[in-house]
């Protein structure tokens, strides 16, 4: 994995050691309207970003790709995430701080993340889930290009009642 810089931000891959800064950005309530729950300690973190340091699932077959998201000011505001499977496909997905809502932060890392995958690791075809009630990250990835998967896709990826599969086959947005 690669440190990735933009104009406004970086992306740096994420390691066990930035759990600590990490823990009170996932611990912001906001974040989990419609997503999972916080993380229940420090060192659940800590243990859980030493996995997947990794960089593969148990069976080798899937490669994880977890970048923090760090802006100028050295601040961590989120993450980005893709797991990529071996048929040129990846499934995505990312959390913001809620202090940073709203200013393209997450389009812009999200933005990057999949220009990294094109480039880098020969995604063809991506993936995100996200609960039907989400429009804030509805958008965020139709601004990227992705759209509503068909009913079968939907049934096919085994997506849970009340989750949206979206997707977006071909190069960078």
């Amino acid at each position: 994995m690669r440190v990735i810089k933009t104009a406004r931000l970086t992306l740096e891959p994420q390691i066990a050691a930035h759990a600590e800064e990490m823990f009170l950005v996932l611990s912001d309530p906001a974040i989990y309207e419609y997503e999972n729950k916080a993380p229940p300690s420090l060192e659940w973190l800590r243990t859980r970003f030493t996995k997947l340091e990794t960089r593969r699932s148990a069976d080798g077959r899937e490669q994880w790709l977890n970048w923090v998201i760090r802006l100028p000011s050295s601040e961590l505001v989120g993450y980005v995430q893709a797991t990529v499977c071996p048929e040129a496909r990846a499934a995505i997905a990312y959390e913001l701080t809620s202090a940073y809502w709203g200013r393209g932060l997450a389009r812009h890392a999200v933005k990057a993340m999949i220009s990294e995958l094109v480039e880098h690791y020969k995604i063809r075809s991506l993936v995100a889930v996200l609960k039907g009630e989400n429009l804030r990250s509805r958008h965020l990835l139709e601004r990227l290009g992705f759209s509503v998967a068909s009913p079968e896709q939907h049934l096919t990826d085994r997506v849970e009642l009340g989750e949206v599969l979206m997707r977006r086959e071909g190069g960078c947005a």
